[in-house]
């Protein structure tokens, strides 16, 4: 662990604008982005402040949209859909406005985005350009066997995965229920928060690796975040090496 955290500090880079989206491990950002408000009923147009509103569990006063030339690079330069791209950066985005002393980079989302689900993509899935899945990405169910946790469906749960009996992580970035119902936000300004849109569950993850007062410039703080959305150290090395691939490719 210790290993880890020295790596993390040995390549990170801090001071860019909280516009733009950083590696926050390796690189930053050279682009900006664009932020675009969204109308209020009053018919004017709201422009986010430096910490933008957290109503709606967390939804953005404003879509935020990274700079689409910057998108297009990226995806070209890491293989990472553009689709995903655009949501983690967005995240990252929304984290500087919302949660300015956690100082989440994009990279780090995409790191967790590779594992759970590579990118939306896992089991033949195709990532849609709404940010979507072609097809339910729905984990095993959680029911005591294997080694799993036993952990019995909710009416929250069961409207994603539909299973009346055990709950199941379900989305691209695989949210349980009970996650999604504390961190889970709607980041695409469509008035749902979805976890199985990849828009929101980056947001979601972000607001997740967020909590408990972390800043992610600190290696031991970017342990205790990966490690607080799964607990396993080998999940955390494979979290670490998608990040660091994506920030120096």
């Amino acid at each position: 662990m210790a290993f880890l955290a020295t790596s993390w500090l040995a390549g990170h880079r801090s001071g860019a604008p909280v516009e733009v989206p950083t590696s926050s491990l390796v690189d930053v950002v050279d682009t900006a982005a664009l932020t675009v408000p969204v109308a209020r009923p009053d018919g004017r147009s709201g422009t986010p402040g430096a910490r933008g509103a957290t109503a709606a569990r967390g939804r953005a006063s404003s879509v935020v949209n990274p700079d689409p030339r910057w998108v297009t690079r990226t995806a070209e330069r890491t293989g990472i859909p553009a689709v995903a791209v655009r949501a983690y950066g967005r995240a990252s985005i929304l984290a500087a406005r919302q949660l300015p002393t956690c100082h989440l980079g994009w990279t780090t989302l995409a790191g967790v985005g590779l594992v759970e689900s590579a990118h939306g993509t896992v089991g033949g899935a195709a990532l849609l350009p709404d940010g979507t899945s072609s097809r339910p990405i729905i984990g095993p169910a959680l029911d005591g066997t294997d080694g799993v946790a036993a952990i019995r469906s909710d009416a929250a749960g069961r409207r994603w995965h539909g299973d009346e009996s055990w709950d199941h992580a379900v989305g691209p970035m695989q949210f349980l229920s009970s996650s999604w119902e504390r961190f889970g936000a709607d980041a695409d300004g469509d008035g749902v928060a979805d976890p199985t849109d990849l828009d929101d569950a980056a947001w979601g993850a972000a607001r997740h690796l967020c909590s408990g007062g972390v800043d992610l410039r600190r290696g031991p703080d970017w342990t205790r975040a990966v490690l607080g959305y799964n607990d396993s150290d080998a999940y955390l090395r494979s979290v670490l090496s998608a990040a660091l691939l994506a920030a120096r490719r």
